[in-house]
């Protein structure tokens, strides 16, 4: 078994897209997932599931979850091991900076060479990122709702599909998914 952590985009943010987690956490259940918890309400959910079956738990979870609550909602995977890679190559630790102004975009795919050219890092000074592979670090010293690094941004820059948690939410996912 290996863990993981589902992240869920869009759902019980200002009233939109309600999803009880009871019942969230029922839809994974039924996927084949055990031990299966989530952490606030804004859809991450921690599950157990059979080595090699993570790699199409996503779209799995999109289909079912569909299903059940009748919505469209965006879902990435990541296995404990690479939130624990994510949390030990946060690139913005050296400069001593507030944690709670750190957070990562988590990417469905690896966008190509030539999206990834598209991201100007002067958009929006003092804002910083790093893109590595599958998600991109961010370091927003004015606060996450002031930055014009927004999720929607990078889904339009980088062509795949993209949530945002903040470092406090990864730390937890890694911490629970070892």
């Amino acid at each position: 078994m290996i863990h993981c952590a589902a992240l869920l985009r869009g759902i019980n943010v200002g009233g939109h897209k309600p999803v009880p987690m009871a019942a969230l956490r029922e839809a994974f259940a039924a996927l084949g997932c055990e031990a299966v918890r989530t952490y606030i309400q804004s859809g991450n959910v921690v599950f157990r599931i059979a080595d090699g079956e993570q790699q199409g738990i996503a779209a799995t979870a999109e289909r079912e979850l569909s299903r059940v609550f009748g919505m469209d909602i965006a879902v990435v995977v990541r296995t404990g091991a690479e939130l624990g890679e994510i949390v030990a190559n946060q690139p913005f630790g050296g400069q001593n900076v507030d944690e709670a102004r750190l957070g990562v975009v988590f990417l469905s795919d690896a966008p190509s060479a030539e999206r990834a050219a598209r991201l100007d890092p002067a958009r929006s000074p003092p804002d910083q990122f790093v893109l590595a592979a599958r998600e991109v670090f961010l370091h927003c010293p004015n606060g996450f709702g002031r930055s014009k690094l927004t999720v929607d941004w990078f889904e339009r820059q980088l062509g795949v599909q993209a949530m945002t948690r903040n470092w406090r939410t990864v730390l937890t996912l890694a911490e629970w998914t070892r």
